[in-house]
């Protein structure tokens, strides 16, 4: 399964936003996460459709949609139009997370499931065939450079043997407090896809990019 990088915007300098976006991807990050947050569903607000349709233009990387929102299914057309390549929507937030994920992939790009910390995997058993991808959140969503909760590595590798034992090919993505020093523990644990906002952002983006890429080389 092939390891990814997906930088976390909400960490980039938001007077330079495009410029920080090229950067991330120069350095050879695969995907850009986004999150969109409405201050009801999460106690913050960060951006919406405006802002990523300003920055699909400075790159043709994978734009990785995190909707931090209550009842995204009211929202799903405009993303897309927007450029998302990928969305995912949190559990939690869905009354009908079924229709909502049927939704998603009408418009022909990939849909995903968010869990928070403490919800069970038992949540998504039903949808887990739907699914491209699962990220489990590993920090109360919100809020960047928060410290990555401990128990989030055995949720991983729960959810991995879940994936396995339904023969599945389901992406596994982890976000909060990702960093050089705990990736390679996740990886170990069933992980592809990484999140990672103050550790991409905060000092050289070109050599925080090449760190996470040079250790994703040993698991080739």
């Amino acid at each position: 399964m092939m390891l990814i990088l997906s930088p976390s915007i909400l960490s980039a300098d938001f007077a330079n936003l495009g410029q920080d976006v090229v950067r991330t991807a120069q350095a050879g990050a695969e995907y850009i996460h986004i999150d969109v947050m409405d201050g009801q569903f999460v106690p913050n607000i960060s951006f919406g459709m405006p802002v990523i349709q300003a920055i699909r233009p400075v790159t043709d990387k994978v734009f990785d949609v995190h909707l931090m929102i209550d009842e995204p299914v009211r929202f799903i057309k405009e993303f897309a139009d927007a450029g998302a390549d990928v969305i995912t929507v949190h559990a939690e937030a869905c009354k009908h997370l079924h229709r909502t994920i049927q939704v998603i992939k009408s418009y022909g790009i990939k849909a995903g499931v968010v869990l928070n910390p403490a919800t069970s995997l038992s949540a998504i058993e039903e949808i887990l065939p739907e699914v491209d991808m699962v990220l489990l959140m590993s920090v109360n969503p919100g809020f960047g450079g928060q410290k990555y909760i401990e128990t989030t590595t055995d949720k991983v590798r729960r959810l991995r043997r879940m994936i396995s034992d339904r023969n599945l090919d389901v992406d596994i993505e982890v976000d909060g407090g990702v960093t050089l020093d705990n990736v390679e523990m996740l990886i170990e644990a069933g992980a592809n896809i990484f999140v990672a906002g103050s550790a991409v952002y905060k000092g050289s983006v070109e050599d925080n990019v090449k760190g996470f890429l040079e250790v994703f080389k040993k698991y080739k």
